[in-house]
């Protein structure tokens, strides 16, 4: 039986990383999204201020099985901070590869993360999920979220491409 394992995520983990971020793109039906490069990953996440830190799952081979370990999933997540509460974390993306759900990987990666926010003296650790994903969703409450969007009215905007460029007059 193969042992999962949580940990940091290592600079020559990129190209695992990119291929899982494909997989939720297009798990979300979001694939044509994804501009992100391997070398962007490594240069955001890996130098001296990175932008985001990773976990990932790792399947470790039983004893005698010839294959290597194997990323199977992952945790992208970074710091924010609330002028209410103060430190948080952000968790930007979650995903497990489908034929190694319902084994508690996603829950193991969650809640690494919540064991890294309290490690850094955040108050509040936060994350979206589409409407639509009603497992992620029945996840996130089963192990204590709140749901902002009900409880507090919350929507999420964003500015990106030609109105990010005019907002900042460029």
């Amino acid at each position: 039986m193969a042992f999962v394992q949580i940990r940091a995520a290592k600079e020559g983990d990129c190209g695992d990383i990119l291929r899982l971020i494909r997989k939720l793109a297009e798990y979300e039906k979001l694939s044509d999204q994804v501009k992100i490069s391997e070398e962007a990953l490594r240069a955001d996440g890996f130098g001296e201020n990175p932008f985001y830190h990773c976990l990932v799952a790792e399947i470790l081979p039983a004893p005698g099985e010839r294959q290597g370990p194997s990323i199977v999933g992952y945790g992208l997540y970074y710091f924010i901070y609330s002028t209410w509460k103060g430190r948080n974390v952000y968790l930007e993306d979650v995903y497990v590869m489908p034929e190694y759900r319902g084994q508690g990987i996603g829950s193991k990666i969650i809640k690494k993360v919540a064991e890294v926010a309290l490690d850094q003296g955040c108050s509040q650790f936060r994350l979206a999920v589409l409407e639509w994903n009603k497992r992620a969703i029945d996840l996130y409450k089963a192990l204590g979220a709140q749901d902002l969007t009900q409880v507090e009215g919350w929507h999420a905007f964003c500015f990106e491409g030609e109105a990010m460029r005019k907002l900042g007059g460029k």
